[in-house]
């Protein structure tokens, strides 16, 4: 049996930010088959800064737990600097996770920067700005 600390476990059973943004300004999904585990995350962003995040999981208490903490991490950040966050940095919020569930905090990294992506691909602004912002998340 998987054993969790304190941490993970109140994100588990207490998870923030849960839910869907229906007018969301960048949305990524992420399935792993190899454990099952399905990712939705949706963002708002305002003036280059992510405003809102919620996100929907299907899968394990390690990966509800990593999702919660990274929305926790992930708001109120410019988009740079949410694109930088790592699967370390999810983990370490935890308080860490068990060596078998590592992989839960890079899917639900990945999942946030392909969330980013999608709003980067769909901007609206003109070429200068998109190219801007592009070149920052580099």
């Amino acid at each position: 049996m998987v054993e969790y600390n304190e941490k993970v476990l109140d994100h588990f059973f207490n998870p923030r930010n849960v839910g869907v943004i229906e007018d969301a300004d960048g949305i990524g999904r992420l399935g792993d088959a190899s454990c099952g585990d399905v990712f939705v995350m949706y963002i708002k962003v305002r003036g280059g800064r992510i405003v809102d995040i919620k996100y929907q999981v299907q899968g394990c208490g390690a990966a509800i737990a990593t999702c919660s903490a990274l929305s926790e991490i992930a708001k109120g950040k410019t988009l740079q600097e949410a694109w930088h966050l790592t699967d370390d940095d999810v983990a370490a919020e935890l308080g860490g996770l068990p060596l078998e569930k590592l992989h839960c905090s890079n899917l639900a990294a990945t999942v946030l920067y392909r969330a980013i992506l999608d709003y980067v691909e769909n901007w609206r602004g003109n070429l200068h700005d998109w190219q801007r912002l592009y070149q920052q998340l580099g």
